[in-house]
């Protein structure tokens, strides 16, 4: 008689979680997954799927008016709410039972309800009770922080209920500076929202390229989005036309929706980790090794939850490194190194490797290849929206460190960037390389002077 009642217990019916399932079971264990809500996780339910959806449905604005700068007639258009959301969660709900169907068919189990460790090998799941398991893999993900002190917060909402609105409002507040706060406030832009960003900061997106950061706060600010900086909520306040945010600047706004958008947290709270004696750090992620082990022998943790790098290909590749070394013995890691992101904000970005204040920090001397210019998509437009192209090179190797791109299609093009700088490209070999003409994509093909910062002079 086995010792317990599956050799894998997974949490978290994410990505992450499902593709670990997937190869264990494939692999010939008997694996069983626990899932309190929809299967598909934060990226297919409540994340990168159907906020993409948002973003192309909101760009159909921008290209009708380009429309007309090529000759182009186009009549009277309306958006339908309703109909985009209801069109939207069908696909989701399709997408969803594509998970299903894929644990179902690698051998997998799956139950729907909340899992609380009870010890190193002993899980409570909601509905269907006591289970027992070998090894244990926590892939919940993170969950919208709050700041539940703030008086009013109960009248905001978070990402999560954005994606279900009953109806778009005329007005929105959106709070944040990072990447989900600068795509919907996008998305609501594009669909003709009244759009307020406020953040804190003094500056958007915390942790890209200074170059990045202030380009594309400039041309948010050309789509019609007003950015507040250096200021925060201190109050939000229901009346009979709306909500109304008081900042700590002392400025006011009123708006139909206010949305929060400040980050995300690992979904720790209620799993029982303490019972099984799993470590978190400072941030409240559980802490793991490079094999994603827990300090507890028999437990693993990927995905958000970890807080390395949140990024939906990333838990994947953490989960298939997990079961190839417990279950198809290969032991593997997976490199976080030279991970590329992408924006969906308007204009989009790509981003992958340091940025020049990073890259300045870790290597000391390096070059800088810059070029900002008016894309030929908007030649006949008249529009004044500008790209932006950066590399960051090492001096002394020559190698591409950092490759940043804001404007059209910046998150297809930085995927095969990264290709080439996770190979260890240099930028000899970078510049050997034809262009591919006329494209945006050839300028990063095409930088040949250094650009040096203002205030630097030589000394860069």
């Amino acid at each position: 008689m086995a010792k317990y009642d599956y050799d894998l217990f997974v949490i978290g019916a994410g990505s992450g979680g499902v593709r670990a399932a997937r190869l264990a079971a494939m692999a010939g264990a008997k694996v069983l997954v626990a899932e309190e809500h929809r299967v598909g996780g934060t990226c297919v339910i409540r994340g990168c799927v159907p906020k993409k959806f948002m973003v192309y449905a909101s760009e159909y604005a921008h290209h009708f008016k380009m429309a007309e700068g090529y000759g182009w007639t186009v009549g009277e258009s309306s958006f339908d709410w309703p109909r985009f959301i209801a069109e939207k969660d069908k696909e989701i709900a399709r997408l969803s039972g594509i998970y299903v169907r894929n644990l179902q068919n690698a051998g997998a189990e799956l139950v729907h309800g909340r899992a609380t460790l009870l010890d190193a090998h002993t899980v409570e799941v909601a509905g269907r009770g006591r289970v027992t398991a070998d090894k244990i893999l926590v892939a919940p993900g993170a969950r919208p922080w709050m700041p539940v002190e703030l008086p009013g917060i109960e009248h905001a909402i978070t990402s999560n209920e954005a994606f279900h609105l009953e109806e778009l409002p005329k007005r929105i507040v959106i709070a944040g500076g990072g990447y989900i706060a600068l795509e919907f406030a996008g998305i609501f832009n594009g669909l003709g929202v009244e759009t307020t960003l406020v953040h804190r900061g003094p500056n958007v997106l915390r942790g890209f390229d200074d170059d990045i950061r202030a380009h594309i706060a400039e041309e948010m600010d050309k789509r019609g989005i007003k950015v507040i900086l250096g200021a925060q909520h201190a109050a939000i306040e229901k009346t009979d036309t709306g909500l109304v945010s008081r900042f700590t600047d002392g400025h006011h706004c009123e708006s139909d929706v206010v949305m929060f958008a400040l980050g995300r947290a690992p979904y720790v709270d209620g799993l029982g980790l303490e019972a099984a004696g799993v470590e978190l750090d400072e941030d409240g992620a559980v802490r793991v090794d490079d094999y994603s082990r827990t300090n507890v022998e028999n437990i693993w943790a990927v995905g958000d939850v970890t807080n390395r790098i949140n990024l939906t290909p990333v838990a994947i590749r953490e989960g298939h490194a997990f079961a190839d070394t417990e279950f198809n013995n290969k032991p593997t890691t997976f490199d976080h190194d030279m991970v590329a992101s992408a924006v969906f904000s308007q204009p989009p970005i790509g981003s992958v490797g340091l940025s020049e204040a990073e890259a300045r920090h870790r290597l000391g001397k390096v070059d800088v290849y810059l070029a900002r210019f008016r894309p030929m998509k908007y030649a006949l437009t008249g529009y004044s929206e500008r790209c932006l192209v950066k590399l960051v090179v090492e001096a002394a190797t020559e190698k591409v460190v950092g490759c940043h791109v804001v404007g059209p299609d910046a998150p297809e093009i930085i995927q095969l960037a990264a290709v080439a700088m996770k190979m260890g490209v240099t930028k000899t070999q970078w510049d050997s390389t034809c262009a591919v003409h006329p494209t945006l994509a050839e300028e990063l093909v095409t930088l040949r002077e250094k650009y040096v910062p203002q205030g630097l002079g030589q000394a860069a």
